[in-house]
């Protein structure tokens, strides 16, 4: 009977353990890049329950701090718990009431080691993030992975985004691009997504840093067109094909 019942609890015990290893509702690709005056990002609103988008209207560009922007793509829940730390370090630092503040290389700094220490506990939060920002006049842009890998660029993107809109940004980025060019850049690689990545909604967010602040933008739709003759009939020609 004992036996039974340890047997029982170790199979109940290995079941839970591996719930929260997986992710369940995941946002797609985020963009984002220097411009001129600051850092632009893009992300749509989707959350998709496997291959379902269940969720049309999760925001998934954040403020941190003073001087900090961050996007998500993966798992929600664990971009809220992310959220929930990086609360308290904004909390801590101004309990210190010191005239100064975190900016966005220390922000992203701290993510990575939360990152990576979750990632050895073989619990990951399964995110891949982009933080960006403007202090004293110095732009910062970079990425982290699931597992803690990270870098800093002049464009960097999540997701989908690797493979499908970092092409567009290496033929199109420039250095003095303006906010108007910075935000037609990067709705064209978010139309580029839209069309190629089941996961993609048309509806999304642009969010702006600078040196005088945030700005998150409304969510709007793209202009679409749908009457390419590979998207209306894709097998043709197609060797093998249905």
């Amino acid at each position: 009977m004992v036996s039974s019942q340890n047997e029982s609890s170790l199979l109940s015990s290995e079941g839970d353990s591996q719930r929260t290893q997986y992710p369940y509702v995941t946002g797609t690709s985020v963009i984002g890049i220097k411009y001129k005056d600051g850092i632009l990002m893009a992300a749509d609103m989707g959350g998709s329950y496997g291959s379902t988008i269940r969720y049309k209207s999760v925001e998934r560009l954040k403020q941190v701090g003073k001087h900090s922007l961050i996007g998500a793509s993966g798992e929600i829940s664990d971009f809220q718990e992310i959220l929930r730390y990086l609360d308290e370090l904004i909390l801590h630092d101004n309990m210190w009431d010191d005239g100064n503040s975190l900016g966005p290389k220390e922000v992203h700094n701290y993510l990575t080691r939360v990152m990576y220490n979750r990632r050895n506990k073989f619990d990951p939060l399964w995110n891949s993030l982009i933080l960006g920002g403007v202090k004293n006049g110095k732009k910062y842009l970079g990425s982290v992975s699931m597992i803690g890998v990270h870098f800093e660029d002049d464009h960097v993107a999540t997701g989908f985004g690797n493979h499908l809109a970092l092409p567009i940004l290496r033929e199109e980025w420039r250095e003095d691009l303006t906010f108007e060019e910075g935000v037609k850049l990067l709705e064209k690689c978010m139309r580029n997504l839209l069309y190629r990545d089941r996961s993609a909604v048309n509806k999304l967010q642009i969010a702006k840093i600078t040196e005088e602040g945030l700005t998150i933008s409304q969510p709007y739709s793209l202009k679409t067109f749908w009457n390419f003759a590979a998207f209306q009939n894709p097998t043709v020609g197609a060797e093998g094909s249905w």
